[in-house]
C-alpha cells in the first residue's frame, strides 16, 4: 500500500464549473438590452459586472484560427497570460505563464481546471503536456483567473493562476451538424546562420594547418536544407449537437494528420466528445456528462539532428559513394568512424525509429440539485477520472553510425497515469430585499488522488534476448489532496461587492511522518465598487461601465518537481545499470534517497487593484490591473554539504517579489447593418526579483542554472537576490578601439589582476520589460479579416550556437566542423562560453495569424451555413536576434526546433 494513501483521511467532494454565455433580447421598447455575461469563478459562476478579482474570460468566438493545440487558442488575447510553444514539433504543447515567475525550481504553470476536473501538472511519456491531448475544437471558453482573490478557492495550486476550460455542449432541438476540415502546408522560417561551403573553405585554409586543410571537400551541402522539408497535414472535426427537451447532447469527432517540418517528424491525433446536460424533477436535478477520450501516434525526430546540420562540414556530400555506413558520409579517423565526428543528420535520421501511443480518457459526471423544499440551496456533487497511458518504442539501426558504435539498439517505455477526483459543495443565493443584498455562500470539499506507474526503460543492444521483458521493473508513486473550502459573496444595493474565500489544503508531499507540515490555509478577500452605477453617473451618456476592484490574498504551490516524497525517508529500486552480483547472478536492490523532513509550501501574498471602463455604450471597453506578489519559503533545488545522501536536495531557500501592471482596451470604431471593425490590444508588465536565498549566505552566494551545451556542466544563469530569476551570469566583454571583441579578454570588475569567476557579473534576463498583443476583424456583408499578433520587447537570448563557434571549434579532434558567422568576426581561438557578447536581445514582433473568409448563406436549406477561408500563422516576425527565432522558452538557444509558416485553406459547414 502506498505511503500516501494512509496520510489522509478522506471524504466525498466537488467541483462545478458552469458555462459563460452572451445574448441579446430587446425590451418592451424595442431598445437592444444587453443579457450579462456569466462567468466561471471555480465552484460556481458570477455575472461578470459583480467580478471583485482579476478574471479574464475568452470565448470560441475571440479564439486564434488553426491551432492545434488548445493553448494556442489563446495566445496573445489576454495579458498577463504568456504563452510560448516548446517547439515546432506537431503536438509539442506550450508553456504558460500568468503574471511570470513566482517560484524557483518548483512549477510555474498554472493549474488547469478542465470541466470540473483538475489536471496534473506534468506531462505523460511519449506525449506533451495534458492540455495538448485535448482537442481545440471542443473547447468553448477559457476563464483565466489570475489573482489570490480570485484563485484561492484552489488554495495549495494557486500561486500561478487557474484556467478553467468548458467544452462545448448541446441544445435542445433539432439535430445540428457542424463539419470542418482544413488542409495545411508548412514550411521551415529560416537557417542558422553559419558558413556557405566556400565560405567554410576561406576560413578553414585561411585558420586552420595543412593536415585540416586536406579534409575540405568540393561539395556544397546546404545540411540545414537537407533535414528540413515542406510538411503537409489535415484536421478534420464533425460535431452533432441537439437534443430533446429533456437531454441536450453534442457528439464530436476530430482527426488531425501533421507532418514536422524536420523530416520524419509525424503527429496523428484522433479525438471523440460527448457531453450530454438532461434535467429531471421539473429542472430541480440537472446532469453534466462530459467525456473525451484522444489518441496520439507521435514520431520524433532526434533532437540532435538540428544541432548536426548546423555544425557538419558543408564542403562534403550526403553520401560517400560505398556502402560503408549506410552509404552516407560520415567522418573517419585511422580509417573507421571517428567516434567525435558529428554525426551525419541525415543518417541519423534514417538510423533512428522513435514512435509513440498515447491514449487519454477523461470524464466526470456532475449533479446539481436544486432543493425542492429550499430552492435557493443548491447540492452539487463531481466524480471525474482521468487515464492517460503513454508507451514507445525507439530502434537504432546499427548499420548506421547512430547504432554502429554499439550494434544497434531496442529499447522500449510505458508510462500510466490515474486522476481520481471526488468533490461535493452546496451553494446557497438568496435575495434580501430589506436590506438591498444579495448573498452567495459556497461550502464544500475536495479529494483528489494522482497515481503514476513507470516500468523501466529498458535497452537491448543488438538483437533482444528471447526472455525480454521491458516491464520487469517498475515503479509506482503517487499523491494525494483532501480540501476544505468556502467562499461568501455579497451585492449589496447592486453597486458594491464584497467577496472572501477560504481553503484549507492537505498535501501528501508534505508528509514527514507528523502532520506539523501536511495542511496549508489560504484565503482570498475582494470587494468592487460599480461606480457607473451611482447617480452621478447613472445617466451618463459617456461612461457606460466604470467599476474599481481591489483583492489581497494567500495562495500555496505544491508542485516541486521531485517527486512524490521529498519530505519523507522512501527507497528507489535500482536500474539495470546498478546491480548486486552474488555468484554469477545479478540482483537490483533498494536505495534510499535523500529527503527534506522540514519541507513545506511555498506561498504567495497577492494584492491586486483593479479598473474595469466602458465609454460610449460600450464602444470602447477595457481594464487595468496593478499587482504585487510576495512568495516566500521559494523551493529550490540547491546544493548541500557533504555527507548526505545526495550533493543536493530540495529546501525552502528564500523569497520572490513581483510587481506588475497589465491592462487591455478594445474598440468597435465601425459598427452598422453591413460592416463591422473589432480592434483590441492588451499590454503586461511584471518584474520578479529574489529578495532572499539561503540563511547565512553572503552577497556572492547564487544557484546556477541553465545548462548548455559546451564542456561539461556548464550553467550560464543563476539565481541571485536582487536580480530576476534566470538572470545570465556571465563575463563582461572587452572590445578594441574599433570594437572588435578581444578574444578571451574580460573585465576585471573585483579589481584583484586575474579574471576568475569571481568576475563574472549578472547581465540581462530571459524576463520581458513588456508583452505586448493586438487582434482585429472586419466583417463586410459576407466577408471577414481577421488578425493577431504579438511582442515581446527587452527579453533576451543566449545564443549557444555561435557561443560554440571559434577556430578551435571548426578544427576539432580531427574532422571539420562548421561555424556561426559571428566567428568569422570573432575570430576566437577557441570557444568563450561566458562571454557577455552571446546574450543577445530577442525582442521581437510576431504576426501570429491573418485569416480571410467568406460565409455562403441557406446552402442546402434555409438553416445552412458554409464559411471558406484562407489562412496564414507565423506569418511573419521582426527582431535583431540572430538565431532563426527569438521565441525560446527558457532563453538558451541551443538547436530549437523552429516554429513553421503555415498555410491553410479550409471550409466550416453548418446546418
Amino acid at each position: 500500500m502506498r505511503n500516501y494513501n494512509t496520510v489522509l483521511k478522506v471524504a466525498p467532494a466537488f467541483l462545478l464549473l458552469g458555462a459563460m454565455f452572451s445574448a441579446q433580447t430587446t425590451d418592451s421598447i424595442g431598445k437592444e438590452k444587453k443579457i450579462e455575461e456569466v462567468v466561471l469563478i471555480g465552484y460556481g459562476k458570477q455575472k461578470k459586472s459583480d467580478l471583485t478579482g482579476s478574471i479574464t474570460s475568452i470565448t470560441s468566438k475571440d479564439f486564434n484560427g488553426g491551432a492545434s493545440t488548445a493553448a494556442q487558442l489563446i495566445q496573445g488575447k489576454t495579458p498577463g497570460v504568456q504563452i510560448t510553444t516548446n517547439s515546432g514539433a506537431p503536438g509539442s504543447g506550450s508553456q504558460i505563464r500568468v503574471r511570470g515567475t513566482s517560484s524557483l525550481s518548483a512549477n510555474n504553470s498554472p493549474l488547469i481546471v478542465i470541466d470540473g476536473v483538475p489536471q496534473d501538472f506534468a506531462g505523460i511519456n511519449g506525449g506533451a503536456d495534458p492540455l495538448s491531448l485535448i482537442n481545440p475544437n471542443d473547447i468553448a471558453t477559457f476563464n483565466i483567473l489570475k489573482d489570490a482573490s480570485a484563485t484561492a478557492i484552489y488554495g495549495n495550486r494557486a500561486t500561478n493562476g487557474v484556467i478553467l476550460i468548458t467544452t462545448k455542449r448541446g441544445t435542445s432541438g433539432r439535430l445540428k451538424v457542424d463539419f470542418s476540415t482544413v488542409a495545411s502546408v508548412s514550411e521551415k522560417m529560416g537557417n542558422v546562420d553559419v558558413l556557405s561551403a566556400d565560405d567554410f573553405r576561406s576560413f578553414v585554409n585561411a585558420n586552420a594547418s595543412a593536415s585540416y586543410k586536406a579534409r575540405l571537400g568540393t561539395a556544397d551541402t546546404n545540411w540545414q536544407d537537407q533535414i528540413y522539408q515542406q510538411a503537409w497535414g489535415t484536421d478534420n472535426n464533425l460535431a452533432l449537437s441537439g437534443g430533446l427537451k429533456w437531454l441536450p447532447y453534442r457528439l464530436s469527432l476530430g482527426y488531425n494528420d501533421q507532418n514536422g517540418i524536420v523530416k520524419t517528424n509525424t503527429f496523428r491525433r484522433t479525438s471523440a466528445g460527448l457531453n450530454l446536460n438532461p434535467t429531471f424533477f421539473d429542472k430541480h436535478l440537472r446532469v453534466d456528462v462530459a467525456l473525451k477520450g484522444t489518441y496520439t501516434d507521435n514520431r520524433f525526430a532526434d533532437g540532435g539532428v538540428i544541432n548536426a546540420a548546423t555544425y557538419f562540414d558543408p564542403t562534403q556530400p550526403v553520401y560517400s559513394g560505398n556502402s560503408n555506413y549506410g552509404g552516407f558520409y560520415e567522418h573517419l579517423l585511422n580509417g573507421g568512424l571517428n567516434v567525435n565526428g558529428t554525426a551525419n543528420p541525415l543518417s541519423t535520421l534514417q538510423a533512428i525509429r522513435d514512435i509513440s501511443s498515447v491514449y487519454r480518457g477523461l470524464g466526470n459526471i456532475q449533479l446539481d440539485y436544486k432543493v425542492h423544499f429550499l430552492p435557493d440551496l443548491h447540492i452539487n456533487v463531481n466524480a471525474g477520472y482521468d487515464y492517460t497511458k503513454g508507451e514507445g518504442h525507439k530502434t537504432v539501426d546499427g548499420n548506421l553510425r547512430a547504432g554502429y558504435f554499439n550494434g544497434g539498439s531496442s529499447s522500449t517505455y510505458s508510462q500510466e497515469k490515474k486522476n481520481k477526483l471526488l468533490e461535493t459543495f452546496f451553494n446557497y443565493t438568496k435575495d434580501i430585499a430589506a436590506i438591498s443584498t444579495k448573498v452567495d455562500l459556497t461550502g464544500g470539499y475536495s479529494y483528489q488522488d494522482f497515481e503514476t506507474s513507470t516500468p523501466s526503460t529498458y535497452t537491448t543492444l543488438g538483437n533482444p534476448p528471447a526472455d525480454y521483458n521491458p516491464y520487469s521493473l517498475a515503479s509506482k508513486t503517487g499523491y494525494t489532496l483532501v480540501s476544505f473550502y468556502g467562499r461568501g459573496i455579497f451585492t449589496i444595493a447592486d453597486k458594491y461587492v464584497l467577496s472572501a474565500s477560504l481553503r484549507r489544503d492537505g498535501s501528501s508531499r508534505f508528509y514527514n511522518g507528523t502532520t506539523n507540515n501536511l495542511y496549508g490555509t489560504f484565503y482570498g478577500f475582494s470587494g468592487a465598487w460599480k461606480i457607473s452605477d451611482e447617480k452621478f453617473l447613472k445617466d451618463s451618456k459617456v461612461v457606460s461601465n466604470l467599476k474599481l476592484r481591489g483583492g489581497y490574498g494567500l495562495t500555496g504551490n505544491q508542485e516541486i518537481n521531485s517527486g512524490d516524497f521529498p519530505a519523507f525517508a522512501s527507497y528507489n529500486l535500482s536500474g539495470p545499470g546498478a546491480q548486486y552480483q552474488f555468484g554469477g547472478s545479478f540482483y537490483n536492490f533498494y536505495r534510499p534517497n535523500i529527503y527534506n523532513p522540514n519541507l513545506k509550501w511555498e506561498t504567495a501574498t497577492t494584492k491586486n487593484l483593479g479598473l474595469d471602463f466602458g465609454f460610449l455604450n460600450d464602444r470602447i471597453t477595457g481594464s487595468v490591473d496593478i499587482y504585487e506578489k510576495d512568495t516566500k519559503d521559494l523551493i529550490g533545488q540547491v546544493i548541500v554539504a557533504a555527507g548526505d545522501l545526495s550533493n543536493q536536495n530540495i529546501l525552502n531557500i528564500g523569497n520572490m517579489n513581483n510587481k506588475g501592471i497589465e491592462g487591455s482596451i478594445n474598440f468597435v470604431p465601425i459598427k452598422n447593418e453591413t460592416v463591422r471593425w473589432d480592434l483590441g490590444f492588451n499590454a503586461t508588465h511584471y518584474n520578479p526579483i529574489v529578495t532572499k536565498l539561503q540563511e547565512r549566505a553572503d552577497d556572492t552566494y547564487n544557484i546556477p542554472v541553465g545548462g548548455i551545451s559546451g564542456g561539461v556542466g556548464n550553467t550560464i544563469q543563476a539565481h541571485a537576490v536582487g536580480y530576476n530569476p534566470y538572470s545570465f551570469y556571465v563575463y563582461q566583454q572587452v572590445y578594441d578601439a574599433n570594437g572588435k571583441p578581444l578574444d578571451g579578454v574580460y573585465v576585471d570588475r573585483n579589481g584583484d589582476g586575474n579574471i576568475t569567476a569571481a568576475d563574472k557579473y549578472f547581465y540581462k534576463s530571459t524576463t520581458p520589460d513588456a508583452i505586448l498583443g493586438f487582434n482585429t476583424k472586419v466583417s463586410y456583408k459576407n466577408w471577414d479579416l481577421s488578425m493577431s499578433g504579438r511582442a515581446v520587447l527587452g527579453n533576451y537570448v543566449y545564443n549557444n550556437a555561435a557561443s560554440n563557434s571559434s577556430i578551435q571549434s571548426a578544427t576539432t579532434n580531427d574532422f571539420l566542423q562548421n561555424v556561426y558567422s559571428s566567428a568569422v568576426n570573432y575570430r576566437f581561438q577557441s570557444p568563450q562560453y561566458f562571454s557577455d557578447i552571446f546574450i543577445e536581445n530577442a525582442s521581437f514582433f510576431r504576426l501570429d495569424n491573418i485569416n480571410i473568409g467568406y460565409n455562403f448563406k441557406d446552402i442546402l436549406s434555409t438553416k445552412g451555413n458554409m464559411r471558406v477561408y484562407a489562412m496564414a500563422q507565423n506569418v511573419f516576425v521582426i527582431t535583431k536576434y540572430s538565431g532563426v527565432d527569438p521565441e525560446v522558452f527558457n532563453g538558451i538557444d541551443n538547436g530549437y526546433y523552429q516554429l513553421p509558416h503555415v498555410y491553410s485553406l479550409g471550409f466550416n459547414f453548418q446546418f
